[in-house]
C-alpha cells in the first residue's frame, strides 16, 4: 500500500466563497465538499467562518419534505396505536365486569376455576 504524498493546495477566495454559498443555501453539505475536493472538514469550516453571511454561533436546521412526511406518518401511527390500546383497554374492562356479574349470579369464582395453567 503506497502512502500518498501530502500536497499543499490553495483554493482561490472566489472558489471558497462559492462553496460556502452552496453550503449556506443547503445545496451541499460540508462532508460532500470535503470528499469532493479532498480537503478536511476543518478547512471547510474555516471557510464558512471566514466567508459565510451567518453568525458563527448560528445553526441552520434544514428539514426536507421527506423528513416532515415521515414525522407526520409516525405521529399518525402513534395516534392509531393509542386508539387501538384504548379500545383494548375498554374490552378488558368490559370482560372484567362480565366476569364479576357472572360470578355474582352463579355464586362461584369462575375466574379461579377456569384459569389456564402455565
Amino acid at each position: 500500500m503506497k502512502k500518498r504524498k501530502h500536497q499543499n493546495r490553495r483554493f482561490s477566495e472566489a472558489f471558497r466563497k462559492e462553496k460556502v454559498k452552496l453550503i449556506d443555501e443547503g445545496k451541499v453539505t460540508i462532508r460532500e465538499i470535503s470528499k469532493l475536493y479532498e480537503v478536511s472538514q476543518t478547512a471547510v469550516y474555516n471557510w464558512i467562518y471566514k466567508f459565510s453571511t451567518r453568525k458563527r454561533d448560528e445553526r441552520i436546521v434544514i428539514e426536507k419534505i421527506s423528513e416532515s412526511r415521515k414525522t407526520e406518518e409516525l405521529f399518525k401511527k402513534v395516534r392509531d396505536l393509542e386508539q387501538a390500546l384504548g379500545r383494548k383497554q375498554m374490552e378488558v374492562e368490559y370482560f372484567k365486569e362480565v366476569i364479576k356479574i357472572t360470578n355474582e349470579s352463579l355464586g362461584e369464582d369462575i375466574e379461579k376455576k377456569h384459569k389456564p395453567k402455565q
